[in-house]
Parts: C-alpha cells; sequence; structure tokens
C-alpha cells in the first residue's frame, strides 16, 4: 500500500479541543534600570498597579505592573549591565495604551509629571479603495469613510517610549463596553445588597425571645451553607404552659428555600392556635397552605414537638424528617422516626402523633441533615452515630453550651466548604 500523505491536525483535535481553556497575554518586557525606582514612577505617575511581585529562587525579583483595566502587563525588568537586553533601556517598544479621551489623560499624566514628546495630535485617514472596508463602501454608493486617531507619545522614567492613542471606533467600542461593565458591577453590587438584606430578615425570622419554662432548658442554631438558606427551626408558644419546638428542611437551597421557608414559618405561625389540642389538625392545614403556595415539586421535611411544662409529656409528629433523638438519663438512646410523609407534595395528607415522656436528665436533640450529612476529607459523614457519640459527651452542659459544643464537633469533623445548612435544637428535662 502507498504511503498517505500526513492528516492535518482538525480545528476539533487541534484547536477546539479544549473550548475552555485558558489562554491570554502573559506580559510585555520592559527593561529598565531600577525596578523599584521604575515601580514608583508606574504606580504614582501612571496609576498602575501591581501585578506581580515575587522572588525567584535565583534571586531576581520579578515584578510586573498593570493599567486601572488590568488587561495588559507589563513586566518590569532590570538586565545585567553586560547583557545584549540592557542596550535596548530607553528606546521605543512600541506599546500603545489606548484611552477613550487622550487629551484628558494626558492633562492628567502631565500634572503627574509624565514626560510626553508630543502633544495630541487629531489624524484623520481615509481607507484605499483596495481596502475591505473601501470595498464594502463602494458597493454601498458611500463615499470612502474617514476614521480619526487622536495620539501621543511619552517616556517612563528611563526613557522607554510609549505612545497613548484613541480610534473613534475604538473610543465608541471602549466607551460601550464600559458602561456595560458599570453595569455589570451596579447589578452585582444591587444583588449583594439584596442578599444581604435577605440575609438580615431571614435572621429575624429565627427565634428572637424563647419561653421560659420551669422543667426545659432548651436553644437552638441555624449555619446556613450560603448567605440565605432553607432550615428552620422555631420555638412557638402555644399557651397553658406548653411550647412547640419545630426543624425543618426545605428542598433546595438560596433565596427559593429561603422564601419557602418564611412560608413554612408564616403558615404555621398563624395556625398554631389549633395545636394545643390537635396537633394533626395544624400540620394538615399547614401542609394545605404549602401546597397552595409552593411550586410543583417543592416541598418540606418538618418535625413539630408540643412539650408540656407541668407532666413532663412530649408530643410530636415527624413529617419525613430526621428522627430526633432522645438521650435518656441512663445513657439509652430513643428515636422518634416519621409518623407522616413530607409536607407540599400530597394535597391528601395524613399524619399521626407519637408522645414520650421526659424526665429529669433526659436530652432531646432535632437535627437537620447538615449535622449528620456532613463529609470529612476521605467522603465519610458525620452520622447519627457520632451526633449520640456527642451529646453523650457533653450531656452535662446546659442546653447552649452543648449546642455549640456539637456544632463545633462537625465542624471539626468536616473542614471543607459548608454543603449544608447546620441547624440543630437541644432540650434538657430538668427538675421543675
Amino acid at each position: 500500500m502507498a504511503d498517505s500523505a500526513p492528516s492535518r491536525p482538525s480545528r476539533t483535535s487541534a484547536g477546539r479541543s479544549h473550548p475552555g481553556a485558558y489562554l491570554r497575554l502573559q506580559s510585555v518586557n520592559v527593561y529598565v534600570r531600577d525596578q523599584q525606582r521604575s515601580l514608583e514612577f508606574y504606580r504614582d505617575e501612571l496609576g498602575f498597579e501591581v501585578a506581580f511581585d515575587v522572588r525567584l529562587q535565583s534571586g531576581e525579583r520579578w515584578l510586573a505592573v498593570s493599567p486601572p483595566d488590568g488587561t495588559a502587563i507589563l513586566a518590569l525588568i532590570a538586565p545585567r549591565p553586560d547583557s545584549p537586553e540592557h542596550k535596548l533601556i530607553g528606546r521605543s517598544t512600541h506599546v500603545a495604551f489606548i484611552t477613550d479621551d487622550v487629551a484628558a489623560k494626558f492633562q492628567e499624566w502631565v500634572g503627574r509629571g509624565v514626560r510626553f514628546q508630543t502633544t495630541p495630535r487629531l489624524r484623520r485617514i481615509k481607507y484605499h479603495s483596495t481596502s475591505a472596508a473601501g470595498r464594502v463602501s463602494g458597493l454601498l454608493g458611500q463615499e470612502t469613510p474617514v476614521w480619526g486617531s487622536t495620539f501621543a507619545r511619552f517616556r517612563d522614567i528611563d526613557g522607554n517610549s510609549f505612545s497613548l492613542v484613541s480610534f473613534d471606533e475604538v473610543t465608541h467600542a471602549l466607551e460601550a463596553q464600559r458602561r456595560a461593565a458599570a453595569a455589570r458591577v451596579e447589578a452585582e453590587r444591587r444583588t449583594a445588597q439584596e442578599i444581604e438584606f435577605a440575609k438580615q430578615v431571614q435572621a429575624r425570622l429565627f427565634p428572637q425571645h424563647v419561653p421560659s419554662l420551669r422543667t426545659l432548658d432548651y436553644a437552638g442554631l441555624c449555619i446556613q451553607a450560603l448567605q440565605v438558606g432553607g432550615d428552620y427551626y422555631d420555638f412557638l408558644d402555644l399557651g397553658r404552659e406548653r411550647l412547640g419546638l419545630v426543624i425543618g428542611d426545605i428542598s433546595g437551597k438560596g433565596m427559593a428555600a429561603a422564601l419557602l421557608m418564611a412560608n413554612l414559618q408564616a403558615n404555621l405561625r398563624s395556625q398554631c392556635a389549633v395545636a394545643l389540642d390537635q396537633p394533626e389538625r395544624l400540620l394538615e392545614s399547614v401542609n394545605q397552605l404549602f401546597c397552595q403556595n409552593a411550586p410543583d415539586n417543592a416541598y418540606a421535611t418538618l418535625l413539630f414537638a408540643e412539650y408540656d411544662d407541668q407532666s413532663g409529656r412530649l408530643r410530636y409528629a415527624n413529617c419525613g424528617h430526621h428522627p430526633a433523638l432522645v438521650l435518656r438519663h441512663d445513657g439509652a438512646i430513643e428515636r422518634l422516626d416519621a409518623t407522616g410523609t413530607v409536607l407540599g407534595l400530597f394535597r391528601e395528607w395524613k399524619c399521626t402523633v407519637g408522645e414520650r415522656a421526659l424526665s429529669p436528665g433526659d436530652t432531646l436533640a432535632l437535627y437537620t441533615d447538615g449535622i449528620t450529612e456532613s463529609f470529612d476529607d476521605s467522603g465519610q459523614e458525620f452520622g447519627e452515630c457520632r451526633l449520640v457519640d456527642s451529646l453523650r459527651q457533653h450531656r452535662d452542659l446546659p442546653s447552649r453550651a452543648l449546642v455549640d459544643r456539637i456544632v463545633a464537633d462537625v465542624r471539626r469533623f468536616s473542614r471543607d466548604e459548608q454543603r449544608d445548612d447546620i441547624t440543630l435544637i437541644v432540650a434538657k428535662s430538668r427538675a421543675g
């Protein structure tokens, strides 16, 4: 078989194999006598910024500056006196800086002491008829177009010369880019401001004041993974010395979850009057309202517990949430498993109510998956067993300190960036 001609690399294999690959001009070398002296000139007189300033293993200083928009980098190199590069100090760099107003930049830099070889001059240039632009204009029956440029030349402290230019078309494009960039910055500022405001509003949705009980010491905490989140906890004064402890987790994250969390809280607080005698009716009503107000496929897990300060009785409904844990005074663990499915997916919805008695020395823990599903470097979960160990280890602490200690254990276990909201309620039964 005859040898075939070598194949040319395709655009896909050669030029498009990594469409997201990073590529940019690193820097333009400018040879100077003294790097520090030149740095002061570019920074103080031209208003440039330091792009990088590092000391190499060889002992050489690698120093570069960039104009305020950061799109170009000049490496300031101090060559040895006996090197060929040393002879390039003080020559034309063939580098042109473009601006939308040469005259204004000229006045600014002259005021700072920059030496210009020429004052700004306007130059008008016609397209040649043989140029692509000239041929297009001829076909359209237009006169030969004219475009203008304004330019000036200046020197740095070592005599290296540069051009400062603007072009009509480029100036317009630069102005459009600047307006677009300013609009993006303003939009980002407003978004950040709105998110910060939403964070403050959501923080106020968590309990600000807690009803005082004789036989129960309790506390809660929520640490969001993002600025706002979908975890929810609450303490509801149900009257007649009864307290509602609530913890929930909205599907999703971010602003959408935060809005649904606020909606769920409003529904619970507006309907909690019926909780005293029939917690099932409360949750059925909350489910109906959540279905009406939430988009399709949005749901929430919820655990509602009603504590009677006189009898120490705890009635609860677990709506698809992680089981609450009761650490008995003798060290035994009881789990308050689900008594119904999640809220928001089904309009026809029922749940049952479980009941436990809390005795002095017992500890109740309600939590979201940000506790048990935090991962360590090897991919292991914190899990329910570690949560139980932490509860047992720190059980003698008051509830506020116990919450803080458990959360600290979780964060020490999972040192990476927090992936989910961390929410925890701890309630400790005590003698009245």
